[in-house]
């Protein structure tokens, strides 16, 4: 995604960039390693549920001990921040490094605590998965804004806040949708999330009235940025608010923990394939 933006809205829009190739590329790994090592850390406090929710796919134990997974978790963000720190100073931000460290320290309460807090872990998760798009923006567009080009540079920025917002979203209704399917293991786990508290059914219905919101969101924003563009509305129409009204429908009469494992790829489908639209940005601008 972070390619996808920079190369595929960015570059082919004129922005004015920062990085050079060679210093995107850190912030590429500097994200994964920091990723990872969330990844991680969580896997090592979840191997209990996770051999009630997925056995198949424990690691921790299995192919590799703990004490090497927790190895691993401090060289991955030793790794992403002190990129961070490099990146940082190369480009003259040198307190931009603070966002490398908030979000590994962020990812290791998630996995201690914070996701057993109903709501609040979904959000901090989905607010990551936004921030990893939006770094590209703050360390790429920001620092080259200047009084000539301050507008165009803004403007692209909110075109990319506007898909952050659209992974926010569509990853909190999929972190809604994983607890629901996981909500045995959870319960073994003590975890108190949303479908533990309501119960599936209810929780159901919250997702089905999140998607019932994203598709008027998505029907609002085609209405107000693409009416004109025929091509984008056609793509919007099909892989957007095709898929999610597809959604809703399964949503609704979804049963067993299958139902819910099929409607989690499903929303990966849909934030993949509306995160592509970006590449229409430069058919609509240009």
């Amino acid at each position: 995604m972070q390619i996808l933006i920079r190369y595929g809205l960015f570059t082919p829009l004129g922005a004015d960039l920062t990085l050079s190739g060679f210093l995107f590329a850190l912030l590429m790994i500097a994200t994964v390693s920091i990723a990872a090592a969330g990844n991680i850390i969580n896997d090592i406090y979840d191997v209990e549920i996770d051999y009630i929710n997925k056995p198949e796919k424990v690691i921790i134990g299995k192919k590799i001990t703990e004490k090497n997974a927790n190895y691993l978790f401090i060289i991955l963000n030793v790794i992403g921040v002190g990129l961070g720190f490099y990146i940082s100073n190369q480009i003259g931000k040198p307190e931009f490094s603070g966002y490398f460290v908030v979000i590994s320290a962020l990812l290791y309460l998630y996995a201690t605590f914070i996701k057993s807090i109903p709501i609040f872990g979904n959000v901090i998760v989905s607010a990551l998965v936004a921030f990893s798009l939006l770094i590209v923006g703050l360390f790429d567009l920001l620092p080259a804004i200047n009084f000539l080009n301050q507008d165009y540079q803004s403007f692209i920025f909110g075109i990319l806040l506007n898909y952050s917002f659209f992974a926010f979203y569509i990853n909190l209704m999929r972190e809604i949708v994983k607890d629901i399917e996981d909500i045995n293991g959870d319960k073994n786990g003590e975890l108190s999330t949303l479908p533990i508290i309501l119960g599936r059914k209810r929780t159901s219905y919250i997702v089905f009235g999140m998607t019932v919101l994203a598709m008027f969101g998505t029907v609002y924003y085609i209405y107000i940025h693409l009416y004109n563009y025929t091509y984008a509305v056609v793509y919007f129409l099909l892989f957007t608010l095709a898929p999610l009204l597809y959604f809703s429908i399964k949503i609704w009469d979804a049963k067993n923990k299958s139902d819910y494992t099929f409607l989690s790829k499903l929303l990966k489908i849909i934030m993949l394939l509306g995160m592509c639209s970006i590449l229409l940005y430069t058919f609509v601008i240009i």
